[in-house]
Formats: C-alpha cells, structure tokens, sequence
C-alpha cells in the first residue's frame, strides 16, 4: 500500500470512529511489529515504524531493510486482528470519555428493538439501554419511535461501552425545563429543587435572579403553554411549581400548596416539621397516599408532619403521659422535651448523653440512664403494642423521614402569602379559596388528580 492512500486510510477513521491518529499509527506499528517477529523470530531485532506524514513504513532487522509484504500470509492475519483489536479498544474508550462527560445531560435516540421490556436506544455513534425501572409507568415504546432521556450511568463491559437511560430520575425534569424555558437556560431562572414520583407527580422549586422576572408564572406560560410540552413528554404528569424561599416558614407552606397551612413549627434537634392545618385541609396536604406530603418532604429536605389542632394536642397529652414514667424526671426536663419537638421514647433514643446532659441541666450519667429507660420503654411498646403504642396507620402517609438541616434554627409562621403553579397554570389565591372549599365535597377514595383539578386555573392537564 502507497504511504499516501495508508494516510488517507487513517483519516477516514479518524473521523468516522473519532480516534486520535497516534492511536491509529501505533495500533498498525504494534501488529506489524507482531507480524515480524513472527517470521524472523521475536530475537531478530526487527524494528518496524511509520512514516507520520508520508504513511511510508519502514521495517529494518540491524541494517537491513525489509519488505512488509514479505511477513507472510500468517503473519499479515495476526497482524490484522492485532490492529482490528487496537482499535476497538481506542473505539471504546474514545465513545467512552464522550458520553461519560455527558452524564445526566438530554439525548435524542430511536428505539431499535424491546428486549424483555427493555428498550435499545440508537443515540448515533453508539446504542443505549433504556431499563424497564427507569421508563415511566404506563409507558410503551415501539420500534422507530424518537425518545428523549437522561444519561444516568456510563460504564465499561469488555470492549464495549454500556449506556443507560432514564427517563424516572428527577434530572430528566430539569432538563426538559432547560430545554422549553430559555429564562432557565439562559440562568435568569434557577431550579432550586426537584421532588417527582415518576409518572403520578412532580414538584419543583423555582427562584428568579431578576426581580422583574416571575419565575413561577414564566415557566407556566400563558395559559400554560410552556408547561405543556413538557407535561405531554412526561404522559400527563402532574408538575406543580412553587417559589423558592431560604425561610422555611415560607417554603413549607409553598411546598405543600394547594393545601392552606394555618402554622408552621420546626424543631431542629429533632429535624421535624410539624405543620397544623385546619380539618378542611388536612386530606389535601397529605395528599393520596401521602404523596403530596411526601413530595413536599423531599422539596425542603425536613420530615413534615401534617396534624390539626385537635391532633397536635393529642399528641402533646400523650407524650406527656409517657414521659412521666420516666423516674426522676423533673417538670422542666419534660416540658424541655415537648417544647424541642420530641414526642416518643423513640426521638428520646436520638439524642447523645452529653448533648441531653447540657440540654435538660442534669449529669451524664443520668442522661445515659433516661436514654436507656426511653429504649426499653419504645422497644417495649413496640413488642407489645400495647394501648400505649402509637397508632401506626393513623400516622402512616403523613411524615417522610429526610435529613434535617442542621444549621436551621426554629422560626415562627409567617402569614405572607405565596403562590403555586400546576401543570394547568398559575393559581389565583382568591380563586384557590373558593375551590378548596369545593374539594371538601371530593370523597377519600376519589383519585388526586380530580381533587387537584379543583384548585388548577384555566388550563386542565393533558389527559
């Protein structure tokens, strides 16, 4: 082969699989190399190399030159997969170093064949596995069909590179709204948060570096016409939008619109939020099956827990109850523990020695024994679960447990009000009154999507 058509040769790949030329002209120098020893023996001394610029090879044993061409047929074949293999392998690791700095970034692809309910993914250069787990429930995808998704985990099998794509991750929200809003693309807009239950509901907190800029109002659109491409991509998902706050007082109660919160109580030590709802309220803060709530936990990072008055004082009365058991325990120590949030023997068992040794005034010894007491005390109601016990079911879809945030510091509620969007628009506070008062009539078992149709303005969901 002319140098000039072997140079033509390794151009070619270079564009097509994206190799560096060195790669490419040490792969072929390796197997002639190979192919060499092979014919005079690995101790001839046979040197081959190549030409950079012309594609000239050249092959010596000492002074003599010799004649690639004269390797043998055995020879040249070991050298071809030799070079085959060199390149598959700088093939891998050039498609590799591509896509692995793309991670969690929006792909196009065609679906090329369901293997088992998952979907191989044509992305261009190179195929994609788009898992069962990671499609939104209820979703199907057919041969052909053009789909979007994130990049969720690059990794090496051999010599081949494994993609996997996600369209359940929470980036794959941010992304589609990187992708619609160009106020967020653009960085005038900034997605603080994102809590989603892939294919049932999303929450997202948003906040304007321009104060002239409504962040909630221009990622809704008018009459939802932002919002909607991205509610269509996602199969009817309901999104709710909410403004950003630093203060929790303002944030929690965003977080958990459409519901009204009349107050909001925070308690560090123990990293829960007690949030009291009037009993109109209580069914759409918790939301079905305890999604709103448990969406809204993940949005500010807190265990929220929902009660009314009347609950909040039961509660009160019976923690009470349970920590006069506790021997030795003095009036200020128990009413330290119901005014830091705790409300078990179980937030008892929490707290180090010496932190509750600072905390109620008493030595730590005899922190340690009140913490040992609280720990024989809850395991012992819950092997017994006796009338003392807590009412499991009555709690459960209420509290998320999240990590607290251990810089924040009780704050009382605030009465400024804020709004939320749905997927249908913005929410419009007088209206979202008199469309709470309609969804008390909304029965426990109707379904979340007919009570948030009730406080959603003009736009309804797509079906």
């Amino acid at each position: 082969m002319k140098g000039s058509d072997l140079i033509r040769l390794i151009d070619e790949m270079q564009h097509l699989k994206n190799i560096d030329r060195e790669i490419i002209f040490s792969g072929i120098e390796s197997a002639l190399q190979l192919a060499a020893e092979k014919k005079y023996g690995e101790g001839a001394g046979v040197v081959v190399a190549i030409d950079r610029d012309k594609g000239d090879i050249v092959a010596k044993r000492g002074d003599e030159s010799l004649d690639p061409a004269e390797f043998g047929r055995i020879a040249a074949q070991s050298a071809k997969n030799v070079m085959i293999q060199k390149i598959r392998e700088a093939e891998c690791n050039s498609v590799f170093g591509e896509y692995a700095a793309m991670k969690g970034d929006l792909v196009h692809g065609a679906v090329t064949r369901n293997d088992g309910g998952a979907c191989i993914v044509n992305l261009g250069k190179t195929e994609s596995i788009l898992p069962r787990s990671e499609q939104i429930p209820g979703e199907t995808h057919h041969v052909n069909e053009r789909i979007k998704a994130v990049i969720l985990e690059v990794k090496k099998q051999g010599h081949r590179v494994k993609i996997v794509l996600s369209r359940t991750h929470p980036e794959f929200v941010r992304r589609l709204f990187e992708q619609e809003i160009p106020e967020i693309k653009e960085r005038t807009i900034e997605i603080k948060a994102i809590a989603r239950e892939a294919g049932y509901r999303a929450k997202i907190a948003v906040s304007s570096v321009d104060m002239k800029v409504d962040c909630v109002g221009a990622c809704v659109g008018v009459r939802g016409s932002r919002i909607k491409n991205i509610v269509d991509e996602l199969g009817g998902e309901r999104i709710d939008i909410v403004r950003w706050n630093e203060s929790l007082q303002v944030m929690i109660p965003n977080a958990l619109q459409p519901a009204q919160v009349d107050e909001v109580f925070l308690y560090p030590r123990v990293g829960r939020v007690i949030v009291l709802v009037k009993d109109d309220q209580l069914s759409l803060a918790i939301g079905r099956r305890g999604q709103n709530v448990r969406l809204a936990s993940k949005l500010v990072g807190w265990d929220i827990e929902i009660m009314t008055m009347d609950e909040m004082s039961d509660s009160v009365e019976r923690a009470e109850k349970w920590f006069r058991k506790i021997p030795n325990l003095s009036d200020e120590l128990l009413e330290m523990f119901i005014t830091e949030g705790f409300m078990s023997y179980v937030d008892i068992t929490f707290i180090e020695p010496a932190d509750l040794a600072e905390l109620g005034g008493i030595t730590e010894a005899e922190a340690a024994d009140l913490i040992q007491f609280a720990e024989n005390e809850s395991e012992r109601m819950e092997n017994s679960k006796g009338e003392d016990a807590p009412d499991e079911e009555e709690s459960a879809g209420r509290t998320v447990a999240m990590i607290p945030d251990p810089d924040a510091v009780p704050v009382a509620p605030s009465a400024e009000g804020e709004t939320t969007a749905s997927t249908g628009g913005p929410i419009v506070m007088e209206q979202e009154q008199a469309a709470v008062e309609e969804a008390e009539a909304v029965p426990e078992a109707a379904s979340e999507a007919e009570a948030s149709a009730l406080v959603t303005e003009e736009v309804p969901p797509p079906a």
